[in-house]
């Protein structure tokens, strides 16, 4: 890997750990994680929700952050098929999904946010005991994104 990284995303990308739902520190730039998960042979999508304050916003930027199937019907269940589902979008050994921006849209809409904790917690542990695991990160803040 070419950027070191927290213990806890390295170990799941060597896989000793399993995929799971992890923090990012805010002083790490995220292009790091993506990088890191690249070199691991994952793929890495970023999902920026910084001023998305509604469902259909969220489920917008979804659509085109992670490049969703045409079929995505913008809703809770659609989101969950889609990150159960993943042949629309295949890995050689993983995929990260980084996400920031996340703590306006939890304020402003909690009950779909846990919602959204919900339907993530599902996907990666749908896809744990696999040899594509699906890694999240809730990076705090916006995260430096540059190298």
């Amino acid at each position: 890997m070419t950027a070191e990284v927290p213990r806890p995303l390295a170990a799941v990308l060597d896989g000793s750990t399993p995929a799971g739902v992890l923090s990012w520190p805010a002083d790490r730039p995220l292009a790091d994680a993506l990088a890191a998960a690249r070199d691991a042979g994952w793929s890495g999508a970023a999902l920026d929700l910084e001023g998305a304050l509604d469902k259909a916003e969220f489920m917008d930027r979804c659509a085109r952050s992670l490049r969703l199937p045409d079929y995505f019907g913008r809703n809770w269940d659609a989101l969950a098929d889609c990150l159960t589902d993943l042949s629309w979008c295949p890995a050689d050994r993983g995929r990260l999904l980084v996400v920031t921006g996340w703590q306006g849209y939890a304020a402003a809409v909690p009950e779909d946010w846990s919602i959204v904790e919900t339907v993530l917690a599902d996907a990666v542990g749908y896809w744990r005991d696999t040899d594509t695991g699906l890694a999240v990160i809730m990076a705090r803040g916006r995260g430096r994104q540059g190298a």
